[in-house]
């Protein structure tokens, strides 16, 4: 099964969802949008002028005569075919759920540094992004992540290895991203709340151990984060370094 992604070629963003999952597979796909023409063609689906559904939005991913858009509903579509979900309905449609619940987070994510339009620059929204980041540390990151560990803590048929059933799934692997985003974008927030989070950490350094996500990662395909994408690091918005003792508060520690 060959599988066309396209998805804008500087940046990880939503495609790396997919990418991760073509990876891993050891699929054959292609990334349409880095190979000359590729942007073209690109837009001629988005502009109506290819057979098929028609996407709102990269990613998008034909295989054969279908094209499939929308991250969530991309990875739902190749991971069975591409045998990273159970073949199990009710777990195939618990690992849906958790895709869809780190699709929403995802989204709340890149709000935190455009808050009032992506057309914007961040330039002209940073004012309010400043005030969004913040509420989003204290509430909605804890949340989000304290769930997926809450998720592992649960799943017994892995001992809480993996998010589905009692192998790695495509989710685990979209869970692996969101963590190594977040160490790039908000690196002193989640530095505070990875104690509170063993499982996901542990399973973000699982994923990344994997023989196919490893050459991945050290490989050109693997886009460095940047300003472009999803993820991304403005200091202004991340919580304050953690504070260090002084040498003298040290020493007098040691000395009692």
């Amino acid at each position: 099964m060959r599988v066309e992604l396209y998805y804008w070629p500087t940046i990880q963003g939503r495609g790396e969802f997919v990418r991760l999952l073509l990876e891993e597979a050891g699929a054959d796909y292609v990334d349409v949008a880095r190979a000359k023409g590729g942007m073209a063609a690109m837009m001629r689906f988005l502009g109506g002028k290819e057979p098929g559904a028609l996407p709102f939005a990269a990613p998008f991913v034909k295989v054969g005569d279908a094209v499939v858009s929308q991250t969530a509903n991309i990875l739902d579509f190749l991971a069975p075919r591409l045998g990273l979900v159970p073949d199990h309905e009710t777990l195939r449609a618990e690992a849906s759920q958790i895709g869809l619940t780190i699709a929403d987070f995802v989204g709340e994510i890149h709000d935190t540094h455009h808050p009032i339009a992506g057309s914007l620059y961040y330039e002209e929204q940073k004012k309010e992004a400043k005030r969004r980041a913040p509420v989003f540390l204290k509430e909605r990151m804890p949340k989000y992540l304290g769930w997926l560990e809450d998720v592992l803590a649960r799943n017994a048929a892995s001992a809480g290895r993996w998010l589905v059933g009692g192998d790695l799934t495509y989710v685990d692997l979209s869970a692996f991203q969101v963590v190594e985003g977040l160490r790039y974008a908000f690196p002193n927030a989640l530095a505070r709340l990875e104690r509170k989070i063993p499982r996901l950490v542990t399973l973000h350094d699982r994923v990344a151990e994997r023989p196919r996500i490893a050459a991945y990662l050290t490989s050109k395909r693997r886009r460095p984060f940047n300003q472009e994408g999803i993820f991304r690091r403005y200091p202004e918005l991340d919580a304050p370094a953690p504070r260090r003792p002084s040498r003298g508060t040290r020493g007098r520690r040691a000395r009692r």
